[in-house]
């Protein structure tokens, strides 16, 4: 047995240093890098649009009115969906281990990634919302596979093409919603409420496999919550998500900025180690350009671990917008990217570096040094304790901000999976697939290897592949979808609107369009 666990860790361990290695990284930032020049640099030229119509209108009535349309959601409930799932265990512990490996600098680098990684998600979302259809149900259905299936799939030559990727896409997205989307979000709430409100009644009692009886009883509250929201589908799934991710979001960086501000003597250092070691990495990384490819690479990998642009995964619940315009609803993504890795993930690492100064505290900015006791998945805990350390107060809301944050992702990827079931076995079948990653939420709870992690790991990065094919070859059609929109919308031309691929469903969009 021990063979065997060797070799599926021998044949992981290749394939992850493919999918995110450097081939990985490369397809994947130079794919937000062409997006971003095919579309004039979007996220910049149109920041003020894109703001307005994003959280810019968050309190207008059709923004956050909830859809009557069976399956359908408004574009905020779409949003916070989207965040539950991206917004998980790599904002805390993600961003920390990045640091402790490649240094300060690996900030700078998640900031480049997130910055063309907006225009990737853009541009995911727009395709999904292009290539959608309603489902047996009557729901929206879209995402990776459906633009790959009849967009890629579409192209000369390219029909069998398309519906490969568009079968390995769903395989991928559906293991990975078993681990990274169940499991290994759920391992990590267990360690950290367990470290932080341990009940020693509890967790003195082993059962098999030396797993604590706490941890399997928190394990099943999870479990239970998971199915009562889970199990009533989309539409109680995006309800709770929309109003635990703000609280959450907010909830974090209230906390963060008291830790800052605490430190605000801390701060202009941390932005110039940041800004400094991108280019010259501290000793401990290694020096030369050997310093910053390891700062670059793990900035990379954290970066899009957390936001997910690129891997194909928010689009399946964008698609259920009641939004008609497809650049719309690209413009949450190109927020939902933001709010992720420029707001939350900032506030992670500002929290870190400033921690009792850059040579002392949790972590030691100038010789990569942790303090006694902690690890890069406690780091952030440890630094909140520096402030707050009377009656373990740090880390106890650190527990409460890892339960939040992984526990919506895990709603989020469930909705992500059972869109991947359904492309797969038909949307009738799709119960199952929910009992299924209900069930998979125990076993996080015993986890105690983190072989199960690294694989689900790995087919996260695997869906990245065939999608950004996708999105790459769909990239002039992406330019065409986003011309039309500004020349109707911000040039105010009178052309006819591209918003869907469908002319059924183009004409019934126009006809909704010109009554609004």
């Amino acid at each position: 047995m021990e063979a065997i666990i060797e070799k599926i860790t021998e044949i992981n361990s290749a394939v992850n240093g493919v999918v995110w290695g450097i081939p990985g990284l490369v397809l994947l930032i130079g794919t937000g890098i062409i997006l971003t020049l095919f579309t004039k640099v979007f996220q910049v030229s149109r920041i003020g649009h894109w703001w307005k119509n994003t959280i810019g209108s968050i309190f207008k009535k059709d923004v956050i009115g909830h859809s009557k349309e069976k399956g359908s959601i408004s574009p905020f409930q779409a949003l916070c969906t989207a965040l539950a799932a991206t917004v998980g265990t790599g904002n805390i512990a993600g961003v920390a281990a990045a640091i402790c490996i490649g240094g300060a600098g690996a900030v700078f680098w998640m900031w480049v990634a997130a910055f063309f990684g907006m225009m990737t998600n853009y541009s995911e979302n727009v395709l999904g919302m292009y290539f959608r259809r309603k489902n047996a149900n009557g729901e929206w259905s879209g995402g990776a596979m459906y633009y790959l299936k009849d967009g890629l799939g579409g192209k000369k030559g390219c029909k069998w093409i398309g519906t490969v990727l568009a079968v390995l896409f769903s395989i991928f997205t559906m293991l990975a919603s078993f681990g990274i989307g169940s499991m290994g979000q759920v391992n990590k709430i267990v360690a950290n409420v367990a470290a932080a409100f341990d009940v020693r009644a509890l967790s003195s009692i082993t059962v098999f496999g030396g797993v604590s009886l706490y941890n399997i009883i928190i394990g099943v509250v999870i479990m239970a919550l998971t199915a009562l929201i889970t199990l009533g589908g989309l539409k109680r799934i995006a309800s709770v998500a929309e109003k635990i991710v703000p609280f959450m979001v907010v909830l974090f960086v209230a906390g963060s900025l008291v830790i800052i501000g605490i430190n605000y003597q801390s701060i202009i250092p941390a932005f110039k180690a940041i800004f400094v070691n991108a280019f010259k990495p501290e000793a401990f990384v290694g020096g030369g350009i050997g310093g910053v490819i390891i700062a670059m690479t793990n900035g990379f990998k954290r970066g899009v671990f957390s936001n997910e642009a690129g891997l194909g995964s928010s689009v399946m619940v964008h698609s259920n917008s009641n939004i008609k315009e497809p650049v719309k609803q690209g413009m949450w993504g190109i927020f939902e990217v933001f709010a992720d890795t420029m707001i939350v993930c900032t506030m992670t690492a500002l929290v870190v570096l400033t921690s009792g100064g850059l040579a002392g505290g949790a972590f030691n900015v100038e010789t990569g040094e942790i303090a006694e006791g902690l690890t890069d998945a406690t780091l952030v805990a440890g630094a909140f304790n520096e402030v707050f350390p009377w009656g373990n107060i740090g880390q106890r809301f650190i527990a409460i901000a890892m339960f939040l944050f992984a526990f919506t992702t895990v709603l989020g990827w469930s909705h992500y999976g059972s869109k991947a079931w359904e492309y797969l076995f038909g949307s009738k079948t799709t119960f199952i697939f929910r009992i299924i990653h209900v069930i998979t939420v125990i076993f996080g709870a015993v986890l105690s290897s983190s072989l199960a992690w690294d694989i689900s790991d790995t087919f996260n990065g695997l869906m990245m592949i065939p999608n950004l094919i996708g999105v790459l070859v769909l990239a002039p059609l992406v330019m065409k979808i986003t011309k039309n929109y500004i020349d109707r919308n911000i040039k105010k031309k009178e052309v006819k609107p591209v918003l869907s691929y469908d002319s059924n469903i183009e004409a019934a969009f126009e006809q909704s369009l010109d009554a609004e």
